[in-house]
């Protein structure tokens, strides 16, 4: 593999920077009657869409501190309900040949994560796409809409759901990504920015009651985002930057929960992640971590050429204890920081009636 010039990797590294900037109750059904788990959403649920070329060679794929038997959450929810281990439906990378990032695009029938880093809700060219060109044609990642993700599964499964799988939906980080960019570059105002959110949720909403809950789904996991102010890279930030980054996840939650306000209970388990990360940050220890405000991978360049969690290993973290650091990177949790967000979704099961450890 050549390798990257200092400038080329620094372009790359804010596409994958920034992938993570980037309402309970009801019941979600007896653990007995989960056939398997299916995901949809962005890198916070992609199991490895990209675990391929250069990228698997460095030992990455996934956006956390890759190694094995490291996990995110979906795996964790899958081990605990006695669902297989999610795999990526779908891998690939449309980048450049020089640098391994030139891998053909493959479907995999078989698994059931259609979560993508980089994916948005309804545009098909999220951060790290090639149509973006520049840095973004250099990496090549797939970002396939989430309203695609759904279609896919549909198409590959005869236009429903059998009604007995766990659907697990979390994404929106990048469309927020896109709007505050925007809004920070001076190219639109912020008003616009938070339309272009609350567009987004409502999508959202739209998609998992049409082509989820009315394609015969039974038991849907629907995440709504973090307190996005709360990264490492939005803590960076002024202040009022971070007001209006919060606002914007506010506002994006508040359409999506709105969106959904008719779902039957039965069928819609609504897991608060924003307050869930609030409290997280508000008394880290009682969750027991031991950082929440920097990433525990070592982003230098010599360290990590892309400067992000999918391709940091247990070989290039930051020196010290840092297993129990919130986040891998400026935005993606640790394989700790997952297992505690999959230990809050399970524990919402269980008060909602749907499911008991054994």
């Amino acid at each position: 593999m050549n390798r990257l010039t200092f400038a080329q990797a620094a372009l790359i590294a804010a596409i994958v920077y920034f992938l993570s900037i980037c309402g309970c109750g009801g019941t979600v059904g007896k653990t007995s009657q989960f056939d398997n788990l299916v995901s949809f959403g962005d890198s916070l649920s992609d199991v490895g869409s990209y675990d391929v070329g250069e990228i698997a060679t460095l030992g990455g794929g996934k956006f956390t501190i890759n190694g094995p038997g490291n996990k995110i959450w979906v795996e964790d929810v899958a081990s605990a309900i006695g669902a297989s281990a999610p795999c990526a439906a779908q891998t690939g990378l449309n980048g450049l040949a020089d640098y391994g990032f030139s891998v053909a695009t493959v479907n995999h029938p078989n698994c059931y994560d259609y979560s993508q880093g980089g994916s948005r809700i309804t545009d098909p060219v999220g951060p790290g796409n090639e149509a973006q060109g520049g840095s973004n044609a250099a990496l090549g990642m797939l970002t396939l809409s989430v309203a695609t993700q759904i279609q896919n599964h549909l198409s590959a499964h005869g236009g429903s759901f059998t009604g007995k799988e766990l659907i697990t939906v979390f994404a929106g980080t990048n469309d927020i990504l896109y709007a505050s960019e925007g809004m920070l570059a001076g190219q639109e105002s912020p008003a616009a920015a938070v339309s272009a959110v609350t567009a987004a949720g409502t999508q959202l909403a739209g998609y998992i009651v049409k082509d989820i809950l009315n394609k015969g789904a039974n038991h849907v996991l629907i995440m709504n985002l973090q307190d996005l102010s709360l990264t490492p890279v939005a803590l960076s930030e002024p202040a009022s930057t971070q007001t209006f980054i919060r606002q914007l996840a506010v506002s994006y939650n508040t359409a999506l929960q709105a969106g959904l306000a008719s779902t039957s209970a039965s069928k819609v388990l609504q897991v608060d992640v924003f307050s869930f990360r609030e409290a997280e940050a508000a008394n880290p220890a009682k969750y027991g971590f031991t950082n929440v405000t920097t990433p525990a991978c070592n982003l230098s360049y010599a360290a990590n050429p892309l400067s992000s969690s999918l391709i940091c290993t247990t070989a290039n973290l930051e020196p010290g204890s840092v297993l129990n650091y919130q986040f891998a990177d400026l935005g993606h949790p640790t394989p700790f920081g997952h297992s505690v967000l999959a230990q809050e979704v399970l524990a919402q099961m269980t008060a909602a009636g749907s499911y008991q450890a054994n």
